[in-house]
């Protein structure tokens, strides 16, 4: 086969690749997007590698898998979420990855009843395991102005 067929044929292998990586990324997402909006603390769980660190806004780090159990707890007994979340852009460097995000919907606060807008923008740190991606760093801020 003529070097030229056999770089085309990497070529394609790789592009497969990422492709496939990215569709992953796409639904590892969804899928954390679904364990929030249904207040799922053992869904979120699965969904992050072996030593995350969560990193709400106007909260201190959460580091590891206890404390990020923890704050997922807290927020599900304090909300109903209601999001969903639009992909930006992410990028592939052989095991690790990232994705900018944002996220839009409703929350309730659950001691009143009352609903709210919900909005943020997120960045990801996303690690390969066991041949998985898993959420591995994660740091969110609002995006819509703040509520009475």
């Amino acid at each position: 086969m003529p070097t030229g067929n056999i770089k085309l044929v990497l070529i394609f292998r790789v592009g497969l690749r990422m492709k496939e990586n990215h569709s992953s990324i796409e639904i590892l997402m969804k899928s954390y997007e679904n364990a929030l909006n249904a207040s799922d603390t053992d869904a979120v769980m699965e969904l992050y590698s072996e030593s995350p660190v969560f990193m709400p806004q106007n909260a201190p780090a959460m580091i590891g898998r206890e404390a990020v159990r923890k704050a997922y707890e807290d927020v599900f007994s304090k909300i109903k979420l209601t999001v969903q979340f639009t992909i930006h852009e992410s990028e592939i460097l052989a095991d690790t990855a990232w994705g900018r995000t944002s996220s839009a919907g409703r929350q309730k606060i659950l001691a009143t009843g009352r609903e709210i807008n919900e909005g943020n923008n997120e960045l990801y740190v996303f690690k390969r395991e066991g041949g998985r991606w898993k959420i591995h760093r994660y740091l969110f801020a609002e995006n819509i102005p703040p509520h009475d």
